[in-house]
């Protein structure tokens, strides 16, 4: 039987009487009509497509006409476009260079994926054309973001080596999420004098049409900082994780843990700088069921790396104490390195346990994706706590923790308390204030109750001058009324019931966010609210300026070198935008 066994069996020839078969007839075996049958079994399929569609099957390959072959395998205009918009996309949240169009193995990765190997990938010119109109469309989206909001926090830094700005907001929608979304990033050529500074923020603010709502500005404790933040209207927040810092890298330096890391940093370079006694101690590592992780050398500007030198090493130390045995002493060029002692292993694990907990609060603070200033009071008390004289405590660690007490103590004092406080006292996890002394508390309630007042102030509207004056009131009917003031005790007696009520929620858990608290008693605290999208929206560190600035000089730095600074301002920033909208 021939065309596929008349198309799959779905057809028979017709039988004649005489039992022979009739090759020009044939019928279908499912409705028994009869069809003429002349070598071509396209009126059969045809057959089967219209009257049973079920049944219709391929007949097996089969040459193209030339109009399907020029839609077969061929991108479209309009996959082409799409096609260009997501290159265009992927591009900038990505960041990967311009230049990766003319790579072949993306060019082959398209052909394979389409099947059209005579697509060509848009030009360079075409991307960064296309990155443009993104880059217009998706700052216009996060200006209208900031025009439905009040209060925006704003946060920059400069880095030195690359001579850039950056600079990101900070804010609280109408749906009590936190956002942040980076403004610019620019070059700047001029000498880091802090009018400069300060000029650099203002531009920032007017170019955004922010001023009016930049309630407080996020740098770093650098002097120029601090001082061109004095010279501009906003509140100056000195960022937490700098203050941390600083407070561990002097108790560092005035400790008896010197020696110890001196020692390590010694052992690190053995390692680190010679491929055998690397290898060696990866054989050793795996002779002692240990991960295989190379060791890690200290930066003198990054306490955390010290912290992580420490915690190798005392992964380690089964590994190197078996090398020390077998070598007695390590040797480096031509100067031994002595490995460490117990006691001097005793004093790192010690050091390690007073550093953990910094490293945790750093950590804590520097999301900007939750509400961060408002622990941090909370955070520094945890600190203070941790690091209270112990009578099993060395004289070494006694006078560690001296100095770290001391010097976070005095850098606490000259940060932002204020504000610090206020947000305290307005996160449902830690409105108790147990941070804070018993008078302290009744200072900072004294605080919002006066915000809760100049809020009510500023809202309500303004005498008409307009309106005609009204009639002169008799002598009994002015005693009747009572005294002026007698509104504004009322006012106040309103404002001590909305703060009592508050006081008297329950605390939420400190794993709860506050955000969605105030999402579902706005109401019942309309007063209070927006003093609280006011003040939790401030983050407490400069820590999301810092990845941004990553971002730029470790990645756009090296694979947009022949980019402008306004195309690497467009790239970073895109790729901020397009993130926020994943998470």
């Amino acid at each position: 039987m021939d065309e596929g066994g008349l198309l799959g069996g779905k057809f028979l020839f017709k039988k004649l009487p005489d039992g022979l078969l009739d090759k020009t007839r044939v019928r279908c075996t499912i409705c028994k009509a009869e069809f003429k049958y002349h070598r071509s079994s396209s009126s059969l399929a045809y057959h089967l497509r219209a009257k049973h569609p079920t049944e219709s099957t391929s007949t097996g390959p089969r040459q193209s006409t030339l109009q399907e072959y020029g839609a077969c395998g061929r991108i479209t205009k309009n996959v082409r476009e799409k096609l260009t918009n997501s290159l265009v996309v992927w591009i900038a949240k990505n960041c990967r260079p311009v230049s990766i169009v003319e790579d072949d193995g993306l060019r082959e990765v398209i052909h394979a994926a389409s099947g059209d190997e005579c697509y060509n990938l848009p030009s360079r010119g075409t991307i960064v054309s296309r990155l443009h109109t993104l880059y217009g469309d998706q700052r216009a989206q996060q200006s209208s973001k900031l025009v439905q909001v009040r209060n925006v926090a704003l946060t920059g830094d400069h880095w030195t080596s690359v001579n850039n700005d950056n600079y990101l907001a900070h804010f609280i929608d109408n749906d009590w999420t936190m956002q942040s979304l980076a403004l610019t990033l620019s070059k700047t050529e001029e000498r880091h004098y802090a009018e400069a500074y300060a000029d650099h923020f203002l531009n920032v603010a007017n170019e955004w049409k922010i001023k009016d709502k930049v309630t407080t500005l996020g740098t770093d404790s650098a002097r120029n900082m601090v001082a061109a933040a004095r010279l501009l209207p906003f509140e100056h927040m000195p960022c937490m994780a700098h203050i941390l810092q600083r407070t561990v890298t002097v108790s560092l330096n005035d400790s008896a843990f010197e020696r110890a890391l001196a020692k390590c940093r010694k052992i690190v370079g053995h390692f680190k700088h010679s491929p055998a006694n690397a290898q060696e101690l990866k054989a050793q590592q795996a002779a002692h069921g240990h991960q295989t992780e190379p060791l890690v050398q200290d930066i003198p500007t990054r306490w955390n790396s010290t912290l992580e030198m420490i915690k190798r090493i005392q992964r380690n130390k089964s590994g190197l104490t078996k090398i020390k045995s077998n070598h007695f002493y390590l040797t480096q060029q031509n100067s031994k390195v002595t490995m460490l002692t117990d006691q001097e292993l005793d004093r790192l694990q010690k050091l390690e346990e007073l550093l953990e907990p910094c490293r945790y609060v750093t950590e804590l603070l520097g999301g900007e994706r939750y509400v961060s200033c408002s622990m941090v009071l909370p955070a520094l008390c945890h600190l203070f706590r941790i690091m209270e004289p112990s009578d099993d405590d060395p004289v070494y660690v006694l006078r560690f923790k001296k100095i770290f007490t001391t010097d976070l103590a005095q850098r606490r004092d000259s940060s932002n308390l204020t504000w610090l406080k206020i947000a305290t006292a307005l996160d449902p996890r830690f409105k108790d204030l147990k941070c804070l002394s018993k008078d302290e508390r009744r200072e900072e309630w004294a605080s919002v109750h006066d915000l809760v007042m100049s809020e009510t102030d500023a809202h309500q509207p303004s005498a008409q001058t307009t309106e005609e004056p009204s009639p002169k009131k008799s002598k009994m009917s002015i005693c009747l009324l009572g005294s002026p003031d007698s509104d504004t005790e009322e006012e106040e007696d309103a404002i001590d019931c909305c703060l009592n009520l508050y006081k008297a929620e329950p605390k939420i858990d400190i794993g709860e966010c506050p955000l969605q608290w105030w999402l579902k008693r706005e109401g019942a605290h309309a007063r209070l609210a927006p003093i609280a999208r006011k003040y939790l929206s401030t983050p407490a560190t400069t820590v999301p300026c810092e990845r941004l600035f990553s971002l730029s000089g470790h990645i756009i730095q090296k694979k947009h070198a022949s980019l402008s600074s306004d195309n690497v301002n467009r790239i970073v920033c895109l790729s901020n935008w397009l993130s926020a909208k994943k998470d």
